[in-house]
Order: structure tokens, then C-alpha cells, then sequence
């Protein structure tokens, strides 16, 4: 790989990340409402507003006072404390409910990969068959699904029906602090939510590898292939999925970027304490400080992601830096 075409993409990266710090901190400034007011306290009086604007450093100037107060706390990972959680930092408070965004979005997406890619390459490979129709049409259907639509059929059958699964929350209240059972626990209020998330997800791949095959279907390797007598099992894994993978690769990387971002929906559905939720909450209680650091965190996250996304894809294929 050439050190020009990583110096340029490594440099649109940087670029992207400022331009992310300065719409960072003007987003949440434009949104309505005033955090100072958050704790809806009727008896709140002029001389609290004051204070409280004072402590946050809202009573300054936006710029150049707050921005220049921003960037250099940024830049030295001081990311400000909560309003909502009443002064923990912002760091602690996020790095909290980024493990259970994690846990549930990552395996989601280890889960959706290797199911998703198998089944888009065999619906490509068998197009207008059994396995393709059924296999593309149930793509198409929870692709456009949203998770919550996947989620609630999931409680009410196997949660509130049947009993199989707890309906919400990451841990049982008071349940059994050996690690076999806290393991356990987590494992079974992991499964719908889960679920639902791998559903989502499997149908984005699925599609999207599906299309991929049936245009390398068409290349003349494959035709060559098949004049060798090679079974079309082997050239499907040896010459068709491999190169069908290319066009993978920056979608993964995207969703990957994400995965701290967690599933909105997904976790308010299923009560899932991981960054969805927290944002949600944030967004409620007008946490500039913490809803800047979650914006923050996964937009950088993105960026990250497709800068890698460019450096693999480089790789794989050279034509692209020219």
C-alpha cells in the first residue's frame, strides 16, 4: 500500500473529526430547551438559573469562551460532568453503559456477519431457487423491519407466553451472586434482545452479499472455472465468495462503527442499560455535556471505522489508489 493513499485518507479523517468537534458543540446548543432548567423544579428561582448556568460555564459567550473552553477540554479527554447524574463525569457515566451496548450490539453483529454472508452467498449462488426465495424474501422482510417491530412479537411469545425469557433488563434484582449463575442470568435476559438485534442485522448482509454474488456470478474466472470442472460448491468458497467479499467490506466497517452507538430502539424495548438508553435519557434531560460526548464518541467511532474500512479495501485492491 502506497504511504500517499494512507497520508490522504488518514488526512480526510482528521479533517472529518474536526469538522465533528465543531458541529458537536453547535448542535445541542440549537436545541430547545435549557439544561439548567432540567431538574423541572417549580421553585426553581432566577438566582439557581444563575448559578447553575454559572457552574456549567453557560453564562459565557458561545464564542469564542465556551468553544475554545470545549476543544481544549476534548482534546485532553476531559469530556465535562453529567447535569442528569448530578456531577459524575461524563467519561464514567458512558463507559459505563458502553459495555452492555457491547456486549448485546457486538455479538449482534459477529452473529449477523456469519449468518447474514451465507445466506446472501447461498441465495446469489441457487438465484430463483427454493433456498433464494425463501432466504431473500425473509432478508428483505427483517431488513426492513425496525427492531422494535422484531422485538415485541419476541416478549410476547417467548417472555410474557411461554415464560422462557425475562422481558426486560440485563440481570435479575437481587439473583445469585455466584459467577455460574450471574453468567446464566445474563445469558438468558441476553437472548431476545440479542435476537431481535441479529435479525436486523443479518438482513442488511444478506442483501447486500446476495447482489454481490450474483454480479461475480457473471465474471469470466467463474466461467473458467466451471470449463475446469470444478463443483460449484468449491468455486462458490475458493473464487466467487472471496470476491464477492469486496463490497462487504465497507458495510461491516460502518456497522461496526456503530456497534457503540447501540440500538435505540432495540435497548428502550428490552430495557437494555447500555448508550441507546443512556442517550435517550440524556436527550430528556438536556445533558449537553453528556449528549456531546456520546455524539462525539460515535461519530469518531464512524470515521475510524470507514478510514479502516478504506486502508482493508486498498489493500485487497490496489486499482483503488490510484
Amino acid at each position: 500500500m502506497s504511504g500517499r493513499y494512507f497520508g490522504r485518507k488518514l488526512s480526510q479523517a482528521i479533517v472529518t473529526i474536526a469538522a465533528i468537534i465543531l458541529l458537536n458543540f453547535v448542535l445541542f446548543r440549537l436545541m430547545p430547551g435549557s439544561p439548567e432548567r432540567a431538574t423541572r423544579n417549580p421553585h426553581l428561582t432566577a438566582e439557581l438559573v444563575a448559578a447553575n448556568r454559572a457552574r456549567w460555564g453557560l453564562d459565557k459567550p458561545l464564542f469564542p469562551d465556551q468553544f475554545v473552553n470545549y476543544v481544549g477540554e476534548t482534546v485532553t479527554g476531559d469530556l465535562g460532568y453529567s447535569i442528569k447524574y448530578r456531577g459524575q463525569p461524563v467519561v464514567e457515566v458512558v463507559l459505563e453503559a458502553m459495555g452492555p451496548t457491547l456486549l448485546l450490539i457486538g455479538l449482534g453483529e459477529a452473529i449477523a456477519i456469519i449468518f447474514g454472508l451465507a445466506l446472501g452467498a447461498r441465495s446469489g449462488w441457487a438465484r430463483g431457487g427454493l433456498v433464494d426465495r425463501i432466504g431473500n424474501g425473509l432478508s428483505l422482510i427483517f431488513y426492513s423491519m425496525p427492531y422494535f417491530v422484531i422485538g415485541m412479537p419476541l416478549i410476547i411469545i417467548f417472555a410474557a407466553g411461554l415464560h422462557w425469557f425475562p422481558t426486560s433488563g440485563m440481570s435479575t434484582p437481587g439473583g445469585n451472586k455466584d459467577l455460574w449463575a450471574t453468567l446464566f442470568d445474563l445469558g438468558r435476559h441476553l437472548v431476545l434482545p440479542l435476537t431481535a438485534v441479529s435479525l436486523g442485522l443479518i438482513g442488511a448482509y444478506s442483501i447486500l452479499m446476495r447482489a454481490s454474488i450474483i454480479e461475480t456470478r457473471a465474471e469470466d474466472y467463474i466461467t473458467t472455472a466451471r470449463a475446469k470442472g470444478l463443483t460449484d460448491g468449491r468455486i462458490l468458497r475458493a473464487h466467487a465468495f472471496p470476491n464477492a467479499l469486496l463490497p462487504m467490506v465497507t458495510l461491516i466497517a460502518i456497522n461496526l462503527g456503530y456497534v457503540v452507538a447501540g440500538a435505540i430502539t432495540a435497548e428502550i424495548v428490552f430495557n437494555w442499560p447500555g448508550l441507546g438508553t443512556l442517550t435517550v435519557q440524556a436527550l430528556d434531560a438536556r445533558d449537553y455535556p453528556l449528549l456531546q460526548a456520546i455524539f462525539l464518541l460515535v461519530a469518531v467511532s464512524v470515521v475510524f471505522a470507514n478510514f479502516a474500512a478504506d486502508i482493508v479495501y486498498g489493500y485487497l485492491d490496489p486499482r483503488v489508489q490510484a
